[in-house]
């Protein structure tokens, strides 16, 4: 979807996934150390809050600006604050070093983006850092409860081994959740989750 499919998705007064952070990302954010954190595709920002309420200097980036306006009113309502950044992931560039966790939660872009975003997400965590990522997997296409059609946006964990070389995998796992996330992400879902640290 380009930007102005986005811009039409989130332009409703509700929040489409909902203003509550991701189930896997609240599992796992003790876990991101200390520091900034970037949050791609960050949609209306519900993840990128939550964070900065974990004190830490977030960044979202998002190819929506109508997406990222909500996230800074989400916010202010929440007493933080959020840096935001309109940008295409296939050309937003990932400062090396800089970051002490990147989150990646449902960025289904297309595989030649998604290779050049991973390679690019290893070099730019500070040692130590934390990479969080859950997406669907190719089986959630037969249940239709979220996520993209296109199989080659989906993701397995045997790809996202080979395309995060260089950092250590703490949790890797496919599974079957439930995922209840605003009107878009509602029922039982085929995920791949990971937590990997650069060393």
């Amino acid at each position: 979807m380009d930007e102005s499919g986005w811009n039409e998705r989130y332009g409703q007064s509700q929040f489409r996934y909902g203003t509550e952070p991701n189930a896997f990302l609240s599992e796992v954010a003790a876990r991101i150390p200390a520091g900034p954190v970037l949050c791609l595709a960050d949609g209306e920002g519900r993840n990128g809050v939550f964070l900065a309420q974990r004190r830490h200097h977030v960044l979202s980036v998002d190819l929506s600006r109508v997406g990222l306006g909500k996230a800074r009113r989400l916010a202010a309502e929440r007493g933080v604050w959020i840096a935001t950044l309109v940008a295409d992931l296939g050309v937003f560039e990932i400062a090396p070093g800089a970051w002490s966790g990147i989150v990646s939660i449902w960025v289904h872009v297309s595989e030649v983006t998604r290779r050049l975003v991973h390679r690019a997400a290893v070099a730019g965590l500070a040692p130590g850092g934390a990479f969080v990522l859950e997406a669907y997997t190719p089986r959630q296409i037969e249940r239709g409860t979220g996520g993209p059609t296109d199989p080659t946006r989906l993701m397995t964990l045997e790809g996202l081994r080979e395309e995060l070389r260089g950092l250590r995998l703490e949790i890797g796992r496919e599974v079957v959740r439930e995922v209840h996330e605003g009107d878009l992400h509602h029922g039982a879902s085929e995920v791949v989750q990971v937590l990997a640290f650069k060393p």
